[in-house]
């Protein structure tokens, strides 16, 4: 497996995209699901700042199925990114939460 030093989480939309987009390529749910977990590591993972996959076709070439899993689970953990939107709010949003 090639190095990977970053992974960068999605947003809803592009994530819904990636969903659509396996739907749209696959009837069978297994292929689909592969197809749509593939297309996210490829938007997903970076070293140096470069992308690592040229697409969800070369994650599929290059990457078992349980290096596939062992990357959406560390994509999925709820640790700090090292690219964070500038923008977030933190305390806005813990007031929100309470509302």
């Amino acid at each position: 497996m090639r190095k990977i030093d970053e992974l960068r989480p999605l947003t809803a939309g592009r994530l819904m995209g990636l969903w659509r987009a396996a739907r749209e390529a696959a009837e069978d749910p297994l292929e689909r699901t592969l197809l749509c977990n593939a297309g996210v590591l490829a938007a997903c993972c970076f070293c140096r700042g470069e992308a690592v996959f040229g697409g969800a076709e070369a994650v599929l070439e290059e990457l078992t199925g349980r290096q596939i899993e062992i990357l959406l689970r560390r994509l999925a953990e709820e640790r700090p990114s090292k690219t964070e939107n500038p923008a977030f709010d933190q305390e806005r949003f813990a007031a929100l939460r309470e509302d």
